[in-house]
């Protein structure tokens, strides 16, 4: 390796370590603080938040590594032009591309590593922080308890309420529970006007007091004979304080927060599991639309109606099929019509859910196979727009180049953010809002490119100021004429 290759490469990897573990910390750090109020106060141990950190620092990683090869190659172009070294290089008959050249090839090998990672080592990190985080959530269940909703996390019932409020949140307001310990279906109900909850720490148990509320329980399905049945059908009372208790003992400490229930999301399967999924997910989805439409045709006697060609047509029928009826007749196919109509309006509203969703779980998997790809050849995107921008500000330092390369990144993520949601929403293909912020990005580094081979500023003002110019200077000509 020649000198200067050296010089070069080592002039870009020492604010590039730098930027990468700055950039890390700061999103791990903003990601920590998402979910801290979901792990903080849970009572987990240092190993396993330190894990938590650990399987976070991995998937921010792909993040983390385009950002800091823009802000590395501007900020390590910049010294090179503020110090002079350009003009020296150019002097001495060496060109940019010459220059840059040894950083190029180490682009590549950044967006083969990133690839890699995003393949292997990301969707590992996926599956155990999810499943982790989840698992961490359920450790103290009175503050995972969502209002509005019900609440499965407590193992054999249901709870909802309306609002949770007080210093330590564990005060509610309008309690349902649906009692099925008894795993004998759903058959005891209470409700109440407020309701307590105190889970001590260490304590296995959960305590629920209710106030002013209503208690009933079924008990046809767990009375032995018919005559028990009659007798003792349903019990019910009202009560101004109930109490009761839940075993939490299978959800309290560290015990199963290694466990690995959650496997079937997009986000952590590789490329490979994913390129074998998405077939099975498409011709699934095509199966549930043929079935419905079959169920419309059917519904509809659609198969019933059948075409004359038109030299065997009868002249004598009307063209307006209800001119051919008298008006008993047409009620009666009105009618018809209507109630086919509505069953087949009835059955599309009933499936039009499920249909959009089954479309939209398929787009997940498409774009995350079409963005894994695109997000890895972002270092190489990202760094020929930041390599011929530093050469063209020749400023380097955090100032200027860390602003211009928030900006450039900021609009390559809301391109990339904005071209999924659309592509999971159908608008576009997956593949084309997978790689629009890549097209957004090549034509400016092209153009950025020739600027900074010619010796060009970043923005010539005077390609706008002179057709100006000129025009008022031949209109005062004119007049002095």
């Amino acid at each position: 390796m020649k000198i200067l290759d050296r010089y070069i490469l080592k002039t870009f990897l020492v604010p590039f370590i730098a930027t990468f573990l700055i950039v890390l910390f700061v999103l791990v750090m903003q990601l920590l603080w998402q979910t801290f109020e979901s792990i903080a106060g849970k009572g987990i141990s240092l190993p396993f938040i330190l894990k938590f950190l650990y399987y976070s620092t991995l998937i921010i990683t792909p993040q983390a590594l385009p950002i800091g090869v823009l802000l590395s190659s501007i900020m390590a172009l910049g010294n090179l032009g503020e110090n002079y070294e350009f003009a020296a290089a150019k002097s001495a008959g060496i060109s940019l591309q010459r220059l840059v050249r040894p950083l190029v090839f180490l682009t590549l090998l950044l967006s083969g590593i990133n690839f890699l990672f995003l393949n292997n080592v990301y969707p590992y990190a996926v599956l155990k922080q999810k499943n982790l985080y989840l698992n961490i959530k359920k450790k103290k269940p009175a503050m995972a308890l969502v209002p509005g909703s019900f609440n499965g996390d407590l193992t054999g019932f249901q709870i909802k309420f309306e609002e949770k409020y007080g210093e330590e949140k564990n005060l509610l307001k309008k309690v349902l529970i649906y009692d099925l310990s008894g795993n004998k279906g759903n058959q005891k109900v209470i409700t109440a006007e407020r309701g307590k909850i105190i889970s001590e720490e260490g304590s296995r148990y959960m305590t629920f007091i209710l106030y002013d509320g209503y208690y009933y329980e079924e008990h046809v399905k767990s009375a032995t004979t018919a005559i028990k049945r009659k007798k003792m059908a349903a019990s019910n009372a009202t009560f101004k304080e109930y109490e009761f208790n839940i075993d939490i003992s299978d959800i309290s400490g560290d015990k199963g927060l290694d466990e690995t229930k959650h496997t079937k999301n997009f986000m952590m399967l590789s490329l490979n599991q994913l390129k074998d999924t998405i077939p099975n997910l498409k011709a699934n989805y095509d199966e549930t639309l043929l079935l419905k439409s079959k169920n419309i045709y059917a519904t509809t006697l659609a198969n019933k109606l059948y075409k004359y060609p038109d030299s065997l047509k009868d002249h004598k029928t009307d063209s307006i099929v209800l001119n051919n009826f008298d008006l008993q007749g047409k009620i009666t196919v009105l009618n018809a019509a209507s109630t086919k109509a509505s069953r087949a309006l009835s059955s599309i509203k009933d499936n039009i859910v499920s249909i959009k969703w089954k479309r939209k779980n398929l787009n997940f998997f498409d774009t995350e196979y079409y963005n894994r790809i695109s997000l890895s050849l972002s270092c190489l995107f990202l760094f020929f727009i930041g390599a011929p921008l530093g050469s063209i500000i020749r400023k380097g330092g955090f100032g200027l180049p860390m602003i211009l390369a928030i900006a450039v990144y900021v609009t390559y993520f809301f391109g990339n953010t904005f071209g999924k949601n659309l592509a999971e929403e159908s608008s576009i293909s997956a593949f084309l809002g997978s790689w629009i912020a890549a097209f957004i990005m090549i034509p400016v580094g092209i153009l950025l490119t020739r600027r900074a081979t010619k010796d060009k500023g970043l923005f010539n003002i005077d390609t706008l100021i002179q057709p100006v110019r000129n025009f008022f200077t031949k209109i005062f000509t004119k007049k002095d004429a």
